[in-house]
Order: structure tokens, then C-alpha cells, then sequence
């Protein structure tokens, strides 16, 4: 694999994917849009599951997926194994055989982790960065990313002009979508939120709760190794810092009376 990138597996949006060392590919193909133009603002779980559903199918068929009897596929299959169905959700799982210490999740319950995340971090941890996913489905955040992004890729205006039959994105407005996904970006009220959803995750499985804090100490450690100017580093500047998200797991645990 290529040389490691580090990117912060939790500051992703929607079908988000930041800088990649091996690029995670999203256009190149029409995608059928459940969502009509005049209800851009108002995009319901099932449009946002619909077109990510589609959108994460076509970027499966061109990334590198660890096949199921890969030690990767493997590794997270045991891990996720009663997780398929969470706190009402359907989720599925895939390991992306890149460098890269990241994952994200769509709107569709589609739950993607990178090897090199899996590399670093130990099983805990790895549930960890699951539940936190989780929650941002959980919490719409993830449909509502897609809802900005179809509005800020323009395709809503002209979407507008169509019937209100369903229509299809063409070449052209799928990477206009990709793109303003790709920029995309929780709100530090949304990556709090869903960082406390992961600790009631973890608790609820009978899950340590401070492997949590430690997968952020791994992301604190990192950060600091990270150049200053690198586009790694700008990104960990300009979301929560991760020592005091550490340190917020391990106060709440130490209220909870977790040793």
C-alpha cells in the first residue's frame, strides 16, 4: 500500500472522503435521484438513503473492497457481527483496502472502514469509531450533509425546472455532488453528539468505554506528528482536538464510576 495519510476517521460528512493517499472514487456514473428539486430543503432519510445507497454501490464496484475471506474482512465481520441491525438501523459493513487511518458512514447505513484505521487501532477502538459512525446516521447528520451538498452542487436548481417525477443525475452533476460532499463537514455540536452516541454504544454492549479515549489519544498523537502546513494537519485544526474529546470520555466515565 501507499504511503499513509493520515486523515481523522471522524470528521467525515455523508459520502465523504477528504484526501486519500488511494483515492476513493465517486463519479463517472449517472446515479437515480429519488429526490426532486423543489424538496432540496426538506430531503427525507429515505431520498438520502436512496441516492448514498446508489452513490456507495458505485464506489464499492471502483475502490479496493477486502474480500470476504480477507484477514481485513474478517477482522471486522467478528467485530460487527450484532451490529447489522443497531438502535433501529440496518447497516452494512466494508473494510477499503487503503493507507489511510479513516472511515465514514452514509445515509443509507453504509458503514465503510479503512485498513489503515484498522492497522493502528485495536478491536475496541475499531467499535469505537463504529459507534461514533452510528451515531451520525443516527443523528440525520448524515442525510443532512447529503441535503447540503445536492443544494451547494447546484443540482437543485435545476432539478427545479423538472416534473416532479423522479429524474437522473447526470455524469456532470454527480461529481458537482461528490465534490461539495467531499468539502463537506460535521459541526462540532454534530461530532460531540455523536461521540457521546459512541459512548452510550459502548456502554450499552458491555464495550470499554475508554478504548473510546484511546482511539482519540491515537488521533491526538498524530495530529501532533502531522507537518504544520500538511492538509492532514489543517483538518485536525479546523475540527473538535481530539486530547480534549479523550478527556471528555474519561470524565464522563469517571462520573459513570467506570475503572
Amino acid at each position: 500500500m501507499k504511503k499513509v495519510l493520515i486523515v481523522n476517521f471522524l470528521l467525515l460528512a455523508g459520502i465523504s472522503g477528504n484526501v486519500y493517499a488511494q483515492k476513493i472514487k465517486l463519479n463517472d456514473k449517472s446515479v437515480s435521484a429519488v429526490t426532486k428539486g423543489t424538496k432540496a430543503l426538506t430531503f427525507s432519510d429515505a431520498d438520502a438513503a436512496a441516492l448514498a445507497g446508489e452513490a456507495v454501490a458505485w464506489m464499492d464496484a471502483n475502490n479496493p473492497v477486502a474480500a470476504a475471506n480477507d484477514p481485513y474482512a474478517v477482522r471486522l465481520n467478528k467485530l460487527v457481527a450484532k451490529h447489522f441491525s443497531e438502535d433501529g438501523l440496518k447497516l452494512n459493513f466494508k473494510v477499503y483496502k487503503v493507507v489511510d487511518i479513516n472511515a465514514f458512514a452514509c445515509a443509507d447505513g453504509s458503514v465503510r472502514v479503512f485498513a489503515g484505521l484498522m492497522d493502528l487501532m485495536t478491536d475496541e477502538e475499531i467499535l469505537g469509531v463504529i459507534g461514533h459512525e452510528i451515531g451520525h446516521v443516527k443523528n440525520h447528520d448524515t442525510r443532512d450533509a447529503i441535503r447540503d451538498a445536492y443544494k451547494r452542487a447546484t443540482i437543485a436548481d435545476a432539478a427545479s425546472s423538472q416534473s416532479n417525477a423522479a429524474r437522473t443525475l447526470t455524469q456532470s452533476e454527480l461529481g458537482d455532488l461528490a465534490n461539495a460532499l467531499l468539502t463537506s463537514s460535521y459541526s462540532r455540536k454534530q461530532e460531540s453528539d455523536a461521540d457521546a452516541y459512541a459512548y452510550g454504544f459502548m456502554k450499552k454492549h458491555g464495550y470499554s468505554v475508554m478504548a473510546l479515549a484511546s482511539a482519540f489519544d491515537k488521533l491526538a498523537e498524530l495530529s501532533a506528528g502531522a507537518p504544520e502546513q500538511s492538509k492532514a494537519q489543517k483538518m485536525f485544526n479546523s475540527h473538535p482536538d481530539s486530547g480534549k474529546r479523550a478527556a471528555t470520555i474519561r470524565e464522563k466515565a469517571q462520573k459513570d464510576g467506570v475503572k
